[in-house]
């Protein structure tokens, strides 16, 4: 009567013992406790089965249970398997902990090893006599926020993160969409459905451990003056009017530069609105939104693929000469890159007196 129970504990402390994960343990019990029963069932004589001692209704509930068990257990790994798929992490949702290094990265283990890694990655920085040692120094110390991983975003982050920029805040509420991966090429097409903030830290983290990167999933408002106000630097790669506008306001309001890319079809513009030391802001340029119509979004007006990774590519460049104090930057100028016939030009910008925005900002001393 005992044997039995005794060797399906002993088949299931086995399998343990191997290694099988629970479900897998399950599923053997499962297979054993049905060919039982099918023994049972087909036996002549209810003698045999008293002759074991199985009561054949208790059989039948304790195999209806199991397979409960094993159904639920198979339900769970999927949608676990799942997750981990589309987050990276069970809590990946909460994008709370994407500044620590996903497992297997490079790691570095001691401060020499760093500064000895450091001067290999960055050497061909550290020989420009515009940068050098004490600009890469700059750019190590740097706290840069990228609101929006997309056509912009993806190629900025990239930039950022292999400059060596110490650290890099990405705000995006999106995921990722097979559409996406014509010009947003941070991305693969494994990355479709997962959030485009979650995808972007693994690629830049794989690129270079050394730089710190936390994401954010949400849009940036004109509410957020106290997280923008923890950078030294925005850039602004969203594509909504709306968007753009609140996130002027608040970068005007805690005196942070602000370096604004936009595209559209064949043409991409590119400034850098400062009005804390002197720049006009993006509302004395643009104090009204467009009339509906007049300027369509990507998805409406289309973009080609590599547009957006020269004025992406170029918003970097900006970032690393702002925060390095190399060359002249795009404050109080507008650089307009047309790509169907390659032609760029330049425009002057001038503060606006009676901005909404930025009229009562007092200008301050420029920076060290």
């Amino acid at each position: 009567m005992a044997l039995l129970p005794i060797a399906l504990l002993s088949l299931l402390g086995l399998a343990w013992w191997m290694g099988w994960g629970l479900l897998r343990v399950l599923v053997v019990i499962f297979i054993v406790w049905v060919a039982v029963l099918a023994f049972m069932l087909a036996a002549p004589a209810s003698e045999i089965r008293a002759g074991m001692g199985i009561n054949v209704e208790l059989w039948l509930a304790g195999g209806l249970l199991l397979g409960l068990a094993t159904v639920y257990f198979a339900i769970v790994r999927r949608l676990k398997a799942e997750a981990e798929r589309r987050w990276g992490t069970e809590d990946a949702p909460r994008l709370d902990a994407l500044s620590t290094p996903e497992p297997g990265a490079p790691s570095v283990e001691t401060w020499g090893q760093v500064q000895e890694d450091a001067l290999d990655r960055y050497a061909r920085h550290i020989v420009l006599r515009e940068i050098g040692g004490p600009g890469q120094a700059k750019l190590r110390g740097a706290r840069v926020l990228l609101i929006g991983a997309g056509g912009l975003g993806a190629p900025a982050a990239l930039y950022l993160a292999g400059a060596g920029v110490g650290q890099i805040t990405i705000a995006d509420p999106d995921t990722v969409s097979v559409s996406n991966l014509q010009r947003q090429i941070i991305y693969r097409t494994v990355d479709a459905g997962r959030p485009k903030g979650l995808a972007a830290a693994e690629a830049l983290r794989a690129l270079n451990p050394l730089v710190d990167v936390h994401a954010l999933r949400q849009r940036v408002t004109e509410a957020d003056v106290a997280l923008i106000a923890q950078h030294d630097l925005v850039l602004d790669g969203s594509d909504q009017f709306a968007d753009r506008a609140a996130i002027n306001a608040a970068c005007a309001q805690a005196g942070v530069p602000l370096i604004a890319g936009s595209i559209a079809q064949w043409e991409g513009q590119l400034t850098t609105y400062d009005p804390a030391r002197g720049a006009p802001c993006m509302a004395c340029i643009f104090p009204k939104a467009p009339a509906p119509g007049l300027a369509p979004a990507c998805a409406e007006a289309g973009v080609v693929g590599p547009l957006p990774g020269i004025i992406g590519s170029m918003m970097a460049l900006e970032a690393v000469k702002q925060i390095a104090g190399a060359g002249t930057g795009l404050a109080g100028q507008m650089l307009i890159f047309d790509g169907l016939y390659g032609e760029t030009r330049r425009i002057t910008l001038h503060r606006d007196p009676d901005c909404p925005v930025c009229s009562g900002l007092e200008p301050r001393a420029p920076d060290a």
